[in-house]
């Protein structure tokens, strides 16, 4: 799914937030109990959203979204050392799930390959999300995902 054109995306980057767009912003410590805490506080920044706007946020999305928070934290906890910051936005049709880490290279989605066991992730996230968008920053990178609200039934 991960396939569609920056453009598409590009006036749905950090910057260019709505007033009734819900945002939270969160620093990890990079520790071994980072990935649990970001997957739980993804679930309440949505299930609170999809009470308190109204918004009908499905579990699958919900589920979706705890998936790839759990992928690209993973991965900044293993390749980048230091904290990781986890954005989560619901913006028009979308939940954006953004991850920094202080690691500079980016990461390439390898070769569909079944003998390999792990470093599956960011395989998985490019099947599920609508558009995926990695880039270097000043310290770091960050990447992000768009996971459209509309992937099951509320």
């Amino acid at each position: 799914m991960a396939d569609r054109l920056d453009e598409e995306y590009e006036g749905r980057c950090p910057g260019s937030q709505d007033a009734d767009e819900p945002e939270t912003t969160i620093a990890l410590s990079g520790d071994g109990g980072c990935i649990a805490e970001a997957r739980r506080l993804a679930a309440a920044f949505l299930t609170q959203d999809s009470t308190g706007q109204g918004r009908g946020i499905s579990e699958r999305v919900v589920d979706l979204t705890q998936l790839v928070v759990s992928e690209l934290v993973t991965n900044a906890r293993k390749y980048a050392p230091g904290p990781i910051l986890l954005r989560l936005r619901v913006a028009r049709s979308t939940v954006q799930v953004e991850v920094w880490d202080s690691d500079p290279v980016l990461p390439t989605a390898r070769a569909a390959d079944p003998e390999r066991v792990g470093q599956h992730g960011l395989e998985i996230v490019k099947a599920v999300a609508a558009h995926l968008s990695m880039r270097a920053e000043t310290v770091g990178k960050r990447i992000t995902a768009w996971l459209p609200l509309d992937s099951g039934p509320a």
